[in-house]
């Protein structure tokens, strides 16, 4: 059967928490196009014939390498056999992605290695953290933040790292809008004695951790000692899962100067597999919430 003779997609338009369809980004459009034509046995070859292009091209708007063109968008479309409604609906979100993404007014102290993660975040179902030295950025207070961001840019101007914890703040603030993803958090106890920024600090700091764990939306966790001795992915990890059956789970390793992605099916489940395994030795939220109240009784 020839790709223009497909039956309407088989692909759920996207398979999304309610809002992720004004959310969606050149990522998650690219990975559609590639699910859609890989449904129709089509080749990046025959795809790109379609637009009067190499099959290179097909590779890289379906990896977001290139910004994607609502004409070329809409060629593919109709080659393999999309309806009139759900091209408008693609049309729409073509358009959207095409526009600035918040982040870039940071750009100056957003590298591009951060900038891919923020949209991963915007763009997930479910965000797992695990932190090994500090709270994870998503649940830090302003005055934690500020400490732990001027010890990692002790040369950069203050104007430079106040940025640089506004952008945090903000990357938390958007977090708690309506379809944002769910946050699992896994800290490592040794994180709750480290007095970053001090005893106030600390103490504001802990104080925020015990209402997280009353938030719906959140998950929060303390390995203790003995679980993360037990099991643990051995650094400090960011697991994402997107709600679209065809996008990968993607895991996140950051460095002090780069961040490394990792897609790959076999690495992604190992990460995943320690993540569960340490999540099922570490404090349950009420326990967690008696380990929290301890280290606070520390910076009274």
């Amino acid at each position: 059967m020839s790709a223009q003779a497909q039956p309407e997609s088989p692909l759920p338009l996207f398979e999304r928490r309610p809002d992720m369809g004004a959310r969606a980004t050149s990522r998650v459009l690219g990975n559609y196009l590639r699910a859609l034509r890989e449904s129709r046995g089509c080749s990046p070859a025959a795809a790109g014939s379609r637009i009067r292009a190499h099959a290179s091209k097909i590779s890289r708007m379906e990896t977001a390498h290139v910004s994607l063109k609502a004409r070329d968008v809409e060629d593919l479309l109709q080659f393999y056999g999309v309806g009139v409604a759900e091209r408008a609906e693609i049309a729409r979100l073509v358009q959207c992605a095409a526009g600035p993404d918040w982040w870039q007014s940071y750009g100056e102290v957003v590298p591009d290695w951060l900038q891919q993660l923020i949209g991963l975040e915007r763009d997930a179902h479910l965000v797992r953290t695990y932190e090994t030295q500090f709270v994870p950025g998503l649940l830090q207070t302003d005055a934690y933040a500020r400490a732990v961001v001027e010890s990692g840019h002790r040369l950069a101007p203050p104007g430079e790292n106040a940025r640089r914890v506004q952008l945090r703040l903000e990357r938390q603030r958007r977090m708690t809008e309506p379809g944002a993803p769910v946050l699992w958090a896994l800290i490592d106890e040794g994180v709750l004695y480290r007095p970053v920024g001090g005893a106030a600090v600390m103490r504001e700091q802990l104080l925020h951790l015990l209402d997280v764990l009353r938030r719906p939306g959140i998950r929060l966790q303390v390995a203790s000692y003995a679980a993360s001795a037990a099991a643990t992915p051995g650094t400090a990890v960011t697991y994402l899962r997107f709600a679209q059956g065809f996008l990968p789970d993607v895991v996140y390793l950051e460095h002090m100067t780069s961040a490394l992605y990792l897609d790959r099916l076999d690495d992604v489940d190992r990460y995943r597999a320690a993540l569960d395994e340490l999540s099922a030795l570490a404090a349950t939220p009420a326990a967690s919430r008696a380990i929290l109240e301890e280290a606070l009784s520390r910076y009274r």
